[in-house]
Order: C-alpha cells, then structure tokens, then sequence
C-alpha cells in the first residue's frame, strides 16, 4: 500500500492572496509597512508565526505574537475569499485513491484553518489525516508530523511526500521517504532541486504518474 502525504499552501491550493491580506491588514493595523504577494512567496512555510516574524521590520520583530493573533482573527474571516484549489488537483487526487493510494495532509498552517480549507474545497478527498501547525507537535521540517500520519496506516510500505519548498524536501529528508517537488507552488524549480527532491512535478498530473510508476 502506498501513502501520498501532501502539503497544503502551494501545493494542493493557491492560498497566497488571502494569507497575504490578511497579514497586510495586520500589518496596517500596528503602524508597519505592507508587502506586495510577491514577497510572501518567501514568507510563508514555516508556520504562522514565523510568517508573522518575517512580515514584521526588523526594528520590530518583538512583535510577532501581537501580529500572529491580529493575522489569525483577519485569515479566520478571510481564508476563502480568493484561495482556489490549483487545476487539476481534484483529478490527481481523484486517480490516485481510485488506484488505491491513502491520501493525507500535512501543513504548517494552523491546524483549524487547514481543516477548514479541505472541508470547503476538497470534500470528498478521502485524506485520513489532515495535520496543521498545533502545540501538541513540532513544525516541519521535524519528521513528528509524517510519523503520526505513518501510525495511523497500517500496511503502507511506500510513503511519499508533496510539497512546494525546501520545508517539504527536508521534511521528507528528516523522516526518509521521498519527496516529490511541485513547481507550481510558491518556490521555485531551483530551491527543490538544490534541497535534493527526488521527484520534479510540472503539473499536478505528474504526482500520480510519479507515483503510480514506482
């Protein structure tokens, strides 16, 4: 049996213009400067906070929990204004558990935001786990996150994991399994080459073709 686990911002949904509403109109409300989307590419990936940490000027960095409880009362409210599901992920997904692969997920997002997101654009995914940030377990990069995902499928001798940035590809590293990198996301081809993903996929159709090959 073979385990697909996806991360979820730039990989399974385009969630750039609403995390980064949210943390300008943050930002806008303790006096700091905002940042165009661009820049959040490279903010996000690492959790909440330390997305809040990167947004904030360095002069003010001791700030990032006042900005973290601003950001996640504004993405609480807004988190689906304009995210999306990328295209042709549903069939990817679809193809995948029609084959017989057991599908989950596992995000630094917020562990209530994540599950919200699913529950709204993915619904008949049939993902075992949906696992966000939370207190109960270390962030990726710490492997805790695809162990638990591993202990709640028996049977699985060939686990996978899909992602967008070096966080996914050093998950991946950190808890031995492969790692499929998704260029559609928020990094780029480069930074998932030079991390050393073992897999390149151009469109999300290319997940499956990777897996169902091996």
């Amino acid at each position: 049996m073979t385990l697909a686990i996806f991360d979820l911002d730039g990989t399974l949904a385009d969630t750039l213009a609403d995390l980064s509403d949210s943390v300008n109109s943050a930002l806008e409300t303790l006096g700091c400067p905002k940042h165009d989307y661009q820049s959040y590419r490279r903010f996000v990936g690492n959790g909440a906070l330390k997305l809040c940490e990167r947004a904030l000027p360095e002069d003010r960095k001791n700030e990032a929990g006042t900005l973290l409880g601003l950001f996640k009362d504004n993405y609480n409210a807004h988190l689906l204004d304009k995210t999306l599901i990328y295209d042709g992920i549903k069939e990817t997904l679809d193809r995948l558990t029609e084959s017989g692969v057991v599908i989950a997920v596992a995000t630094n997002k917020p562990q209530d935001a994540a599950r919200k997101l699913i529950s709204a654009l993915l619904p008949d995914a049939p993902f075992v786990k949906v696992l966000g940030g939370c207190d109960e377990r270390p962030r990726k990069p710490d492997a805790a996150v695809i162990h638990e995902i591993e202990e709640a499928v028996t049977g699985c001798d060939r686990v996978f994991m899909i992602g967008d940035s070096n966080v996914d590809v050093r998950t991946a590293k950190n808890a031995g399994i492969p790692c499929i990198g998704c260029v559609w996301g928020f990094r780029d081809r480069e930074e998932l080459e030079s991390e050393g993903a073992d897999f390149i996929a151009e469109k999300p159709s290319d997940i499956a073709d990777i897996i169902l090959s091996e």
